[in-house]
């Protein structure tokens, strides 16, 4: 089972995790929530039904890696489209902020209730719900990484198996494809 993901009863995952794995996943999950940002702290007093009317940003952001986790909903070819685009922006970008911080901070917690030993694995048992938080965040460390490293769906194939050591970006690369791994035997672990 190590670094594979397997059926749990009750419909949720389960992996093996050495201690460089536990840290590795953790350190990146953390850089994931810095860069989302710590979103709004809603008032204590605060009516409910305003904050599902509270506006969000209208402009994609200048980062191109949270442009990537935070894309446009439509094309920017007109004036009338991108009026669109940053007004769905707007009413739906907090959201998708809170959800993805949300789901970073499940993988966070799970990997924080771990007792790990070094030169040992231990099993990492996950909910169905924990299980899609953390397909969201491997979903989101790749798409990160990826935009990091200028990956294109060209360079996925063995171009990045076949990076020399001397290359800078190998240990980003090996973390990319590793995350992808993961992800892919999560994703056939919930769909069995």
């Amino acid at each position: 089972m190590a670094g594979h993901f397997e059926a749990v009863p009750g419909g949720g995952a389960a992996v093996a995790l050495d201690e460089v794995e536990v840290s590795i996943l953790r350190s990146l999950t953390v850089q994931l929530l810095e860069l989302i940002g710590p979103g709004e702290e809603p008032e204590v007093d605060a009516d409910p039904l305003a904050a599902l009317f509270a506006e969000g940003p209208s402009k994609p952001p200048a980062d191109p890696a949270l442009r990537r986790l935070f894309p446009d909903a439509y094309g920017d070819d007109t004036e009338e489209l991108r009026a669109a685009a940053a007004d769905f922006r707007r009413y739906t970008e907090n959201d998708l902020r809170a959800r993805k911080r949300e789901d970073a901070l499940v993988v966070v917690r799970a990997l924080d209730g771990l007792d790990t030993e070094p030169e040992e694995s231990v099993l990492l048992k996950l909910t169905p719900d924990e299980s899609r938080a953390w397909l969201g965040t491997l979903n989101d460390l790749r798409l990160t990484i990826a935009t990091r490293l200028e990956i294109t769906e060209d360079e996925e194939g063995e171009r990045l198996y076949r990076l020399p050591d001397s290359d800078p970006r190998k240990p980003m690369v090996m973390a990319y494809l590793w995350l992808g791994a993961l992800q892919e035997s999560l994703i056939e672990t919930l769909m069995s």
